[in-house]
């Protein structure tokens, strides 16, 4: 048996589900890393003592990946070849009852806001100084940064306000604090992240502040871009999209999660708003920004959704034709508002319908690709990947959007480095091109 001090522990922090996960383990291994442990995201190495699983409890998918992970590593832990395992984040917080119950092998157990708390289990104490402070998983040039916990919204489907709790804004002051920490470290692009940032500085300032937050953060002289996403359609803030055309630091991008159209399955999901009012602020934005890219997400198969319902949602992304767009099929979620519903769509028809959707979008973004072909744009290089470095636009967030596609051999490009490229060619979610050299 190996002999060790405290700070000779070795940890894995593993993250699962979305990019509020990922800020939250960024930060939990800043404050290991200030304790003297050594800490790793997501090794494949075998020779950690410890591993804490951040989870994700969202939707049926998201809950099986989170178990199937946590079995995984007890049973690494009954053979030995892990002394711990700890589990937090939104499985945890919303089934730890339940969890404990059935996998005695997890040493213990934490939910969406017990950093301190997991600290002191390991013997390390919480260091307030190292607010805001994270340890990216990221690349280096671009950082995702949460402007707010938590959720005040009803939405039937919805089942993050028992995971997260209700909405907290962060002070501006403390995000353009970590705004320029993350700058400092060579960050180029803030990926502004909440449950719904179109909520945002309610709470703290008596009105929706993201235009001032916006603007606050674009005085970061070292940021370039800054891209907001997860916005809330009703009441949404209109001074952010006039901020964003006007502000050349502000990503012509907008994520609005917009889930349906049908206004008897908008009632139904509690969603606050109407396909009237939905098509009125789509109008509005593009009139206010016509060059802001729009990336959407949808549901299939909610209860009560007939294939009329469906058919007038697939005709309006059809006319929509919106640049991005993504399409989950609904999970039935214990304690949530629709859960009284049943479940009466079958998983097939989802699952048909959700690619009906895709398949669609892929026609669309198939045509708005082909029609940027010899435009120039300005490219943030991500990676290289075999013969070709793969760079984004503004229009582009990382990991699920189109990327740019530059041949290598005829380039020598440094990742984080901002280029300027001549679109050359497409698929339906990829572009090809050819840098200009200046």
């Amino acid at each position: 048996m190996r002999t060790k001090g405290k700070r000779s522990e070795k940890i894995n922090v593993v993250t699962l589900g979305c990019s509020k996960n990922i800020y939250d383990s960024e930060v939990l291994m800043a404050q290991l890393k200030a304790n003297d442990f050594s800490v790793e995201h997501e090794s494949e190495k075998e020779d950690f003592d410890t591993v804490i699983i951040n989870t994700c409890g969202f939707i049926d998918n998201a809950k099986e990946e989170s178990i199937n992970t946590i079995l995984q590593f007890s049973e690494a832990k009954k053979n030995g070849w892990v002394e711990k395992v700890i589990v937090t984040g939104c499985l945890s917080e919303r089934y730890r009852d339940e969890l404990e119950k059935d996998i005695p092998e997890v040493d213990a157990w934490f939910g969406t806001r017990e950093l301190p708390r997991l600290l002191k289990t390991l013997k390390a104490d919480y260091k307030h100084e190292l607010v805001g402070e994270r340890f990216l998983t990221t690349p280096i040039h671009y950082a995702y940064l949460k402007i707010s916990e938590g959720c005040d919204r009803p939405c039937a489907f919805c089942a993050i306000p028992l995971m997260r709790g209700k909405h907290i804004s962060t002070p501006i002051e403390d995000l353009v604090k970590q705004a320029k920490s993350l700058a400092a470290q060579g960050t180029k692009e803030l990926i502004l992240i909440a449950q719904d940032s179109t909520y945002y500085g309610l709470d703290i300032y008596g009105k929706r502040n993201l235009a001032e937050l916006l603007k606050a953060l674009s005085e970061v002289e070292e940021i370039d871009w800054i891209r907001l996403h997860y916005a809330y359609p009703a009441g949404f803030p209109m001074d952010a999209i006039e901020e964003m055309a006007r502000n050349p630091k502000i990503c012509n991008y907008l994520d609005i999660p917009l889930q349906h159209i049908n206004d008897e399955m908008l009632k139904r999901m509690r969603r606050g708003t109407t396909r009237a009012k939905t098509d009125r602020i789509i109008e509005e934005m593009r009139t206010v920004n016509p060059e802001m890219a729009i990336r959407t997400t949808l549901i299939t198969g909610f209860p009560g959704e007939t294939e009329a319902h469906f058919q007038e949602m697939y005709d309006w992304v059809a006319s929509m034709k919106f640049d991005r767009l993504g399409v989950f099929t609904y999970s039935h979620e214990e304690n949530t508002h629709a859960f009284q519903y049943e479940d009466d769509v079958s998983a097939e028809v989802k699952q048909e319908r959700a690619n009906a959707i895709m398949n669609l979008q892929e026609e669309i973004s198939f045509e708005r690709n082909q029609s940027r072909i010899g435009t120039v744009e300005k490219v943030l290089i991500d990676r290289k990947e075999g013969g070709f470095f793969i760079g984004r636009t503004q229009y582009d967030s990382p990991e699920v959007d189109n990327e740019v596609v530059i041949d290598a051999s005829e380039n020598y490009l440094r990742l984080g480095d901002f280029v300027n490229v001549r679109i050359t060619g497409n698929t339906a979610f990829d572009l090809e091109a050819e840098v200009i050299q200046s």
